[in-house]
């Protein structure tokens, strides 16, 4: 129980992944924990304007794409659908608020107090959170990340001509024209809804390639597949304006090593060039906080800040900005925090791009690994595999990356339509120390897309089957 001068024993700022499961795993550890929220509902980000409404528009837009393109006629039926996008909108709202609920009932549930507003420190162990003041013997700041702005490029959501990935999700019709800033997870994952619906999409990347931080044969395979669904790319080029009107949008762009400047029109512009920790108007001086240079918290192993008392997890700490990964770290504060062991293991994070197919990694590109040693590398195409077969899902690979001498698995990267999916078995197999050997003869249930797996496994020796 909180000590008499203290109202609390842990208060988690931000209800998002991380914060909600760090509020729900220190009640349930027996400490009287409150998470203060100043969102009008619970679950941050990824439940209100992210992971979870993203995916609800991305399922719905693949049905229509499927009867659409003719892909539904291929398997013997035949259908002329008709959109229906206030429908949609409504079945991505209905499971936002089915989600939210429901952590508002886990919080009941669990003994959590919810302190509804906007929480700024008082001191190190006092936070203001609306009116009310409480003090804390451990305060865990959870408050995630938000759009990184484009110098040059004003969001104004609500006029619906240049959006982030919040007004992307809103667009009340489907424009003809679309242009993503920045050929990352997001953008990738919304302009492939709007696709689906009838946009024409453009992608516009500062970089020589889309996905950056996943292995280089993933991202060249990704873009020879969107764009043979239609997505158009202007690699290494920057946006240095943009103008908007009634109309549409005008931007200026040039090439990212210098050149002549061109201009790209578009009904709707989406800005997606990253994000980046949540931390202003937290009053962290007051608490005796500094951020780093790209504006994170840094922390020890156990999730510690600088300040004894003070914790932090998430988007707001070094490390992928992931919802699975802040939800890990929040039940491992929780845990030591109330004085047990609690770990999360960074170099074995999955990261997954919900297109169509699916784009997963885990571990280090082959890149990345070649920098520590000799590997092996063994890859198999979904086109060889019986249910992608039969599925009519013959695009991309399975690739395993793993050390030469030991043969231990260091990565491992999927395109595949349930690539999302399947990356949990390799992660898995990682967090026991896995080598390919041990992949290659545990035996896989067949016809199923994980036997892509097992094939990659037995191609880092050499000895795939089915190829």
């Amino acid at each position: 129980m909180a000590e008499a001068q203290y109202d609390f024993d842990v208060l988690v700022i931000g209800s998002g992944p991380g914060g909600y499961v760090a509020a729900i795993r220190a009640a349930q550890l027996g400490l009287k924990t409150a998470c203060a929220e100043s969102r009008e509902t619970l679950g941050g980000t990824c439940l209100n304007v992210g992971c979870i409404p993203s995916k609800a528009m991305l399922h719905a837009s693949e049905y229509y794409d499927a009867a659409a393109s003719g892909a539904m006629a291929k398997l013997g039926i035949k259908v002329t659908p008709e959109l229906d996008l206030p429908a949609m909108h409504g079945q991505r709202l209905d499971a936002v608020k089915q989600l939210t609920q429901g952590i508002e009932f886990l919080f009941k549930k669990n003994k959590v107090e919810w302190l509804k507003g906007r929480a700024s420190f008082e001191s190190a162990d006092s936070v203001k959170v609306g009116e009310r003041t409480v003090r804390a013997k451990n305060i865990v700041i959870a408050t995630g990340s938000s759009v990184t702005p484009l110098p040059g490029v004003e969001v104004d959501n609500a006029k619906g001509r240049i959006v982030d990935s919040t007004g992307a999700l809103e667009l009340a019709a489907v424009p003809k024209n679309m242009v993503v800033i920045g050929g990352g997870v997001i953008g990738l994952e919304l302009g492939s809804v709007w696709r689906r619906l009838g946009a024409a999409v453009t992608v516009v990347e500062y970089l020589d390639q889309i996905l950056p931080g996943f292995d280089d044969d993933i991202r060249k395979e990704s873009n020879k597949i969107f764009k043979k669904q239609g997505f158009e790319f202007k690699l290494e080029t920057k946006v240095t304006a943009a103008t908007a009107s009634d109309k549409g949008v005008s931007l200026t762009v040039e090439p990212a090593k210098g050149g002549a400047s061109a201009t790209l029109e578009a009904d709707v512009v989406l800005v997606s060039i990253g994000r980046r920790p949540n931390t202003d108007g937290l009053g962290l001086d007051k608490a005796g906080l500094t951020v780093n240079q790209r504006g994170q918290i840094e922390i020890d192993h156990d999730f510690r800040t600088t300040v004894k008392g003070i914790w932090a997890i998430g988007d707001v700490v070094p490390g992928p900005m992931l919802a699975h990964k802040a939800e890990d770290e929040g039940i491992a504060v929780a845990e030591n925090i109330a004085g047990e062991t609690g770990i999360v293991n960074h170099d074995v994070i999955p990261s997954v791009v919900y297109t169509m197919p699916e784009i997963a990694g885990v571990g280090l590109t082959e890149a990345q690994a070649r920098e520590h040693g000799e590997v092996k590398v063994g890859k198999f195409p979904m086109l060889a595999n019986s249910r992608a077969k039969t599925n009519h899902e013959p695009d991309g690979f399975v690739k395993i990356i793993a050390d030469a001498r030991t043969d231990r698995v260091l990565g491992v990267w999927i395109i595949a339509s349930v690539g999302g999916t399947m990356i949990a078995e390799a992660a898995l197999a990682m967090e026991f120390g896995a080598t390919s050997e041990d992949i290659a003869y545990t035996c896989h249930a067949h016809p199923t897309h994980s036997e892509a797996i097992k094939e990659a496994a037995m191609a880092v020796t050499g000895k795939p089957i089915h190829i």
